[in-house]
């Protein structure tokens, strides 16, 4: 970072990255107000105030949590990234699709990477990181992110949150060294579905509200679908389609969020990551950004869209989750 604000090369007008950072400045903002805010209704919804989550609603809350965290944190990256870009400074890149990753190894290479690049350099290699054998291999993957998870916060959730990624982290090292290995898109699923649990015990507020949203994930015999289901068809009714049983009927779980689970799943694991459009990243592949009216209407629609739900949609105040760490 020094040598670049000593650079006076980074003094002269840029407009390249001026309207680059423009852009990335917009998607940051609108992943964070337009995506990430949405699902934190839900989110709070079903881990705060609800008391008993049916099937559906447990899942719709759990990936209401995994994809508010992700658009939330990565929002508020590009955001800092593209108003760094402004003034011809390029911050470390900090998110790479990491919901895209095969194996729990290559999530944390994808996920939050200054922050994972620290535990590595100051907390897993002074312990003697691979070099002493294997069972001190795992005992200092296990440390290393039981203390990740302590440095998030000082609570018995994020402690066991922790200790999943650690224990992940020994079976995939010891399910490569057996060289067994899974069909990429089967290995993505399974990633994503034990990053998708362990957010549970990183978002609950106490080991009632992680069991509670867990026990409905996995209970078959809660599942009840409202016939307002089959107006999914049509889009012209948006009542309750998620049903409580043996609860109050609860508004929240609309077609709404089947909607944005659906769109944003496509937008996350099918469509290129900021860091592919804007080419920030060595070896990222062929610029998709440029400087035409294509991408100035895309920029145009991220800005608009944001400010309309900043002054019109949900009137309960929203911080950057990460904000809390």
């Amino acid at each position: 970072m020094i040598p670049q604000f000593n650079s006076k090369w980074n003094l002269v007008k840029n407009y390249q990255n001026s309207a680059l950072g423009l852009f990335i400045l917009s998607m940051g903002l609108f992943k964070k107000i337009v995506i990430a805010d949405r699902f934190a209704i839900w989110a709070t919804q079903g881990f705060d105030v609800e008391k008993t989550l049916n099937f559906f609603e447990a899942w719709a809350t759990s990936l209401s949590y995994t994809f508010q965290l992700y658009f939330d944190f990565s929002g508020y990256t590009d955001m800092a990234i593209g108003a760094a870009l402004l003034f011809n400074i390029k911050l470390p890149i900090n998110f790479n699709s990491p919901y895209k990753a095969s194996d729990i190894q290559d999530f944390w290479r994808r996920w939050h990477i200054t922050l994972s690049r620290f535990l590595r350099d100051y907390i897993y290699i002074p312990l003697g990181g691979n070099k002493k054998g294997n069972l001190r291999t795992y005992n200092n993957l296990l440390i290393t992110f039981i203390l990740g998870g302590i440095w998030h916060g000082a609570g018995w959730t994020f402690v066991f949150w922790g200790g999943l990624h650690g224990i992940a982290l020994i079976i995939h090292r010891i399910w490569k060294q057996l060289g067994f290995a899974l069909n990429r898109y089967l290995a993505c699923f399974v990633t994503f579905n034990f990053v998708n649990i362990a957010w549970v015990f990183f978002r609950a507020k106490t080991w009632g509200d992680a069991l509670k949203v867990l026990s409905g994930m996995i209970d078959l015999n809660t599942i009840a679908i409202s016939p307002n289901f089959l107006h999914l068809l049509n889009y012209i009714d948006y009542s309750p389609f998620f049903n409580s049983t043996g609860t109050t009927n609860n508004a929240i779980f609309t077609t709404v969020t089947l909607e944005y689970l659906f769109v944003f799943s496509v937008v996350t694991f099918a469509m290129p990551n900021s860091i592919q459009i804007s080419n920030l990243a060595p070896h990222a592949g062929k610029i998709i950004f440029k400087l035409n009216m294509k991408w100035a209407i895309v920029l145009v629609f991220f800005i608009f869209t944001s400010i309309i739900n900043m002054f019109f949609g949900s009137t309960i105040p929203s911080e950057f989750l990460y904000f809390n760490f």
